[in-house]
């Protein structure tokens, strides 16, 4: 058993965290956006350490931002808001719902639940015994018992908490309600200050009611997560669910945030305790950089690991993800001595790479490439979105450089060759790229990238850097042998 743990729970980009505790285990998801497969799910029996299992939503209709996952009756069901997407048939954000006998799955189609113009839906039960969603604004929709369809339409039922003018945030984005019963209170948790921009900006604040219907009363000591300075650990903290502990004992937050001088990784999954007053208001934590005291019974923390994809399956979801797929992305794929990948757009920038996630400030990324035909060109990037990213790859004529986005005039002296073996190293933001012929020398490519600065902030596009592996132009190429390793 572990006394301690460190922060992140689960790293990587992984934003706006759902918690459900089912029996003695913990179940999670988080927005996936314009990725798919998408809404992948995560279980835990200790909330330290998570294990991959299913990926909910194999195709999205539309960038999928913050879902809540309920059960009722025996059932489970995602309520999840899809935004509009250049590859979607969405005119207007809309909440759908999607259900399964057990958290494992099968899950259903979605389901269109006719809410327009809303997001981050949370469910409850009332006192009344009816089903309630409660999405940003903070407003209010009753659902139908078998909880598929809605009943009336959203109501304004909560004005939120205001933090002083002074503060530095990035707007005031009354969102994320989560919600939950505690000794006949109902406590609603919500985020405000804007989920990116300063580090001081986002928070958790909670309201209660002895009703559904309100009304509601704001905790004194809001917000109850913040950072409050710069030098923390973690900025923009938010977007939490307060969960009880393992084994019924004491109560425990999950919410997201950047990493101090790494808001590439993208906002990362954070744990913390939560204590109550006498009066009974819950109190998060005032830091949670360094070490922590871990849930009862909790395992040691699991560390980032090497690990080798020898394509030998496709580990669509558990490691790799489309960025902004079309309906039938995954066709593109077959596997046959690696990962055969259709060619699809002109550049990285339309063709929908295969990315993986990554936690660690430094790592190594390595694919053997090889095109197959046609007029086609591919390689390794570090990939933030279709305007920026870096990297290399080939066309059978020349090694093709990217940087910021675009690229590069620079003729690398790279081989004319159909089959080259790329390496990408991130150390603390400076990238450094190798390529060789296999079975021959490395070659250090004579550019270094610097990319602290490749993140939301920049760019006004909530994603991260990651891996990623593109085909573009027409034909097939075939990716061997990708390997990740943390550094350090």
């Amino acid at each position: 058993m572990a006394d301690t743990f460190v922060n992140p729970v689960l790293g990587g980009d992984r934003p706006d965290p759902a918690v459900i505790k089912v029996g003695d285990e913990y179940w999670m998801t988080y927005s996936s956006f314009e990725t798919a497969p998408g809404l992948l799910l995560y279980r835990s029996t200790d909330l330290v350490n998570w294990t991959y299992v299913t990926a909910a939503l194999p195709e999205p209709i539309g960038s999928t931002f913050a879902v809540d996952i309920a059960e009722h009756d025996g059932r489970f069901f995602i309520y999840i808001p899809f935004i509009p997407a250049p590859w979607s048939e969405l005119e207007a954000p809309a909440i759908f719902v999607i259900h399964a006998d057990s958290m494992e799955g099968p899950w259903s189609e979605p389901i269109d639940l006719g809410i327009r113009w809303a997001i981050d839906p949370g469910h409850v039960v009332g006192e009344d015994g009816k089903r309630y969603l409660f999405v940003n604004g903070i407003r209010r929709i009753g659902l139908t018992d078998d909880g598929l369809a809605t009943v009336g339409e959203l109501e304004k039922v909560y004005d939120g908490w205001r933090y002083p003018d002074d503060w530095i945030t990035e707007a005031y984005a009354l969102e994320g309600p989560k919600l939950f019963w505690h000794d006949d209170w109902l406590y609603l948790v919500s985020a405000v200050g804007g989920t990116a921009g300063p580090p001081t900006g986002h928070m958790v604040i909670v309201a209660r009611s002895r009703s559904v219907h309100g009304p509601w009363e704001n905790a004194p000591n809001n917000p109850i997560a913040r950072t409050t300075d710069p030098a923390q650990a973690w900025w923009s903290r938010g977007h939490a669910t307060i969960v009880r502990g393992p084994g019924g004992d004491g109560w425990w937050m999950l919410s997201h945030g950047y990493e101090n001088g790494y808001r590439t990784l993208g906002r990362q999954i954070l744990l913390e305790e939560v204590t109550w007053t006498d009066d009974g208001w819950p109190v998060g934590a005032t830091d949670i950089g360094g070490e922590l005291a871990a849930p009862a019974g909790a395992s040691p923390q699991r560390s980032a690991e090497p690990f080798h994809d020898d394509f030998s399956t496709l580990l669509l979801g558990e490691r790799w993800a489309f960025h902004a797929p079309s309906p039938g992305e995954a066709e593109r794929l077959r596997l046959d001595d690696g990962l055969v990948v259709a060619a699809r757009g002109s550049s990285p920038a339309d063709t929908s790479p295969l990315a993986v996630i990554v936690d660690a400030h430094s790592y190594e990324v390595e694919v053997d490439v090889e095109l197959l035909g046609g007029a086609a060109e591919g390689g390794i990037l570090l990939y933030f979105n279709d305007r920026l990213f870096c990297g290399m790859g080939i066309d059978g004529e020349r090694m093709l450089s990217y940087s910021g986005g675009h690229v590069t005039h620079w003729r690398e002296p790279a081989p004319a060759v159909r089959r080259l073996q790329l390496r990408l190293r991130n150390e603390e933001h400076i990238v450094t790229g190798w390529y060789r012929e296999p079975g021959g020398e490395w070659m250090r490519h004579a550019i270094r990238y610097e990319t602290s600065g490749y993140h939301a902030n920049t760019m006004g596009d909530l994603q991260s850097l990651r891996p990623a592996l593109y085909a573009a132009g027409e034909g097939e190429l075939r990716f061997r042998d990708f390997r990740c390793r943390p550094l350090g």
